[in-house]
């Protein structure tokens, strides 16, 4: 159709003419609301934005001669990095005489690859680096699963902690009416 009569039905209709494909023969144009489509368009970017997930190696860092205690805290750190759908670099440092017992290094990092193998795998397998002895661990579920399901755990949360100031309000309100049937 042509140009003017396409302005002006775009202006009977109180809408914008709006060319979609300038390099079609002839140009294809598009008659809508441009500031609400402007707007939709922003707002979907946006919403893709929130749920794009950003991958972060996450690092911890042990000696070969590490206390019990500290392993299982060290350990309960890969573990919440790992639930988190982050990526976990390990890294042994040797000083001194300990860098001519690589295997030192190495069994520790295979017992806490096999201590966390239900949250995560070995990415990379153990390797000396100089002083360090480096490992990467990867989570089996992706970030974006672990972030749905963090969000989804805190709206059970709230839910449930609403329930309980219901439930706790209404228990207050039954025994401040118990004493005026009594009286």
């Amino acid at each position: 159709m042509p140009l003017a009569k396409a302005l002006e039905l775009a202006q009977e209709y109180d809408l914008d003419l709006v060319e979609v494909a300038a390099n079609a023969r002839p140009p294809v144009c598009k008659l809508m609301d441009y500031g609400k489509f402007k707007y939709e368009s922003a707002m979907k970017a946006r919403e893709a934005r929130k749920n794009q997930a950003h991958t972060v190696i996450k690092e911890m860092k042990l000696r070969p001669k590490i206390d019990p205690h500290d392993y299982d805290t060290k350990k309960g750190h890969v573990v919440r990095f790992l639930k988190q759908g982050d990526k976990v670099k390990i890294t042994i440092m040797f000083r001194g005489r300990e860098q001519s017992r690589p295997e030192l290094g190495y069994r520790l990092l295979q017992r806490l690859a096999e201590d966390v193998q239900d949250l995560g795998f070995i990415e990379s397998n153990p390797k000396q680096d100089g002083r360090n002895m480096i490992m990467v661990l990867g989570p089996h579920k992706k970030k974006t699963e672990a972030m749905a399901e963090a969000r989804e755990a805190q709206a059970a949360r709230k839910a449930s902690s609403r329930q309980g100031d219901a439930s706790a309000d209404a228990d207050a309100d039954a025994q401040v009416e118990a004493p005026a049937d009594a009286g």
